[in-house]
């Protein structure tokens, strides 16, 4: 299996701009630039996009381990923080709330931490990574 996204740019580095398309365009054009990237400019830019890669595989992941545990999850939500220091992206913090009928508290977290270990995406990333789980 292959996914694709093209990236196009055009100009200087803080003047320039450009944009993201991927195959399935859900990404169409959506522009980027060193403003959206660096400051508040309008935009996406490669952390959020490791970011929302890496809260939808964990979140799958952990939906996974779920079902396979015998439990039907009523609702997970991922926050995931991408941080960025010296020209190097450091660390992917993960933070999932659940709501998952019948699942015993430290059952939830130990399925949650294999999926913080092994959803593809964190497998790939080379940099430090945390995870705070918790029911509600």
């Amino acid at each position: 299996m292959k996914r694709t996204a093209t990236a196009v740019w055009s100009g200087t580095i803080k003047e320039g701009s450009g944009h993201l398309t991927t195959d399935s365009n859900v990404l169409n054009q959506t522009p980027y630039s060193f403003h959206s990237r660096f400051e508040d400019g309008a935009g996406t830019n490669p952390e959020e996009l490791l970011a929302a890669a890496h809260a939808g595989c964990f979140t799958m992941k952990l939906i996974a381990n779920l079902s396979e545990a015998g439990y039907t999850p009523d609702e997970i939500m991922t926050d995931c923080h991408i941080s960025m220091a010296n020209g190097k992206m450091s660390k992917s913090e993960l933070e999932v709330k659940a709501r998952v009928p019948g699942i015993p508290e430290h059952e939830f977290h130990q399925l949650a931490q294999d999926a913080e270990k092994n959803c593809p995406v964190s497998k790939a990333f080379a940099f430090e990574i945390t995870m705070t789980a918790q029911l509600y």
